[in-house]
């Protein structure tokens, strides 16, 4: 790889962070759908400390919040109204779950992207609108503003920012030992947006022991492109991603060849014979009109270069995959134009991909 300078790594995050700063995160409410009269309770274990026992997230009774603490992340860069330290674990149940009866359901790990929140309201009908009737659990836990779920090499005073082990030898566990989960790789799936797309094959490629099927949704794959290191880098110094910002050599250490080495080993694309026997799913879209939002257009083009990347290395390895790239969502979905953050397309990608898995997951 090309030696590059500092100049040029802080032309990548300044451009990347002008191109996600506007980009919206809601949703549409969801529709109402009955399914217990109280949440769970849930007992501290695996380092987590309950904070605050579910509630209820809507009318609906099919999805909570609950907040926890950890010593893996013990304070992060918060978002506006998130508590640094504290994190919200959101989970939609399937509907007629009872904590008390003998019937186990898998698990799908849904991972926001950058910007977001678990507990989001479009993050919430995505987990709700395409599990109507399927007997499955969705948790959706927090990644913070821009923790790119890994372990930074160099967090500073922030303290550990050990989000895989957060979430992979945490909350994992935690979940399986407090719902009625069929706690196997048979019973798990993973899949996320963006930055949570990369999230959903980092983990599957570093613990395969874990998770029957991966996908992700518009993400950044391929960490070896100056595209891909620049999302990293531009996600850290977006003012509503958290602050303080983070330096970019905080997650994966300097991204200057010949220092590069974690950001090569942890490019989801260079390692997908990791995924193999595993099911494995990808969307995109290609922007669409480039004169209609153009921001979102071209994160979104930006999205689909590194998919491709990661599909063509599949291929190579001769791994089965599910590709759809909507081009610009004309026959994808109602109201998806193709672009980043938009809500139509991606309850489209989650309503494919919860058909993908469910006939390949162990269920009722």
């Amino acid at each position: 790889m090309k030696i590059l300078s500092r100049a040029v790594l802080r032309g990548w995050g300044a451009a990347f962070a002008g191109l996600v700063a506007t980009l919206g995160m809601s949703g549409p409410a969801a529709p109402a759908a009955q399914a217990a009269t109280a949440p769970p309770h849930f007992a501290d274990g695996f380092g987590l400390t309950v904070v605050s026992q579910p509630k209820w997230a809507g009318p609906e009774k099919r999805t909570f919040v609950v907040t926890v603490k950890s010593r893996q992340v013990p304070t992060y860069d918060a978002m506006e109204g998130q508590v640094s330290g504290e994190h919200v674990l959101m989970v939609t149940l399937p509907t007629g779950y009872n904590g008390a009866a003998a019937t186990r359901y898998p698990v799908l790990y849904h991972l926001h992207g950058a910007g977001d929140r678990p507990n989001s309201v479009w993050t919430k009908t995505l987990a709700e609108q395409a599990t109507k009737g399927v007997p499955l659990i969705t948790v959706t836990p927090n990644g913070s503003g821009h923790g790119w779920y890994s372990n930074w090499r160099n967090p500073g005073s922030r303290g550990p920012q050990n989000w895989e082990t957060f979430h992979l030898k945490q909350v994992i566990p935690f979940i399986d030992a407090n719902l009625r989960t069929i706690a196997a790789k048979a019973g798990r799936a993973i899949v996320g947006h963006s930055m949570g797309g990369f999230g959903a094959f980092h983990y599957a490629e570093d613990r395969p022991d874990l998770f029957r099927y991966a996908g992700s949704f518009s993400a950044d794959l391929d960490l070896q492109s100056p595209w891909g290191r620049g999302a990293v880098v531009g996600s850290g110094v977006v003012p509503a991603y958290g602050k303080p910002y983070a330096a970019p050599d905080a997650i994966f250490g300097s991204p200057l060849w010949p220092l590069d080495g974690a950001w090569n080993e942890a490019s989801p694309a260079h390692h997908v014979k990791a995924l193999r026997g595993m099911g494995v799913a990808l969307y995109t879209g290609d922007g669409g009109n480039l004169l209609d939002n153009p921001i979102q257009a071209a994160v979104e083009k930006g999205a689909q270069v590194t998919t491709a990347t990661m599909a063509e290395h599949l291929t190579a390895a001769g791994i089965p995959y599910r590709f759809v790239d909507y081009g610009d969502g004309s026959r994808w979905a109602k109201g998806c134009t193709g672009k980043h953050a938009q809500f139509p397309c991606l309850q489209a990608d989650m309503n494919d991909y919860v058909k993908l898995i469910m006939k390949r997951l162990r269920h009722p």
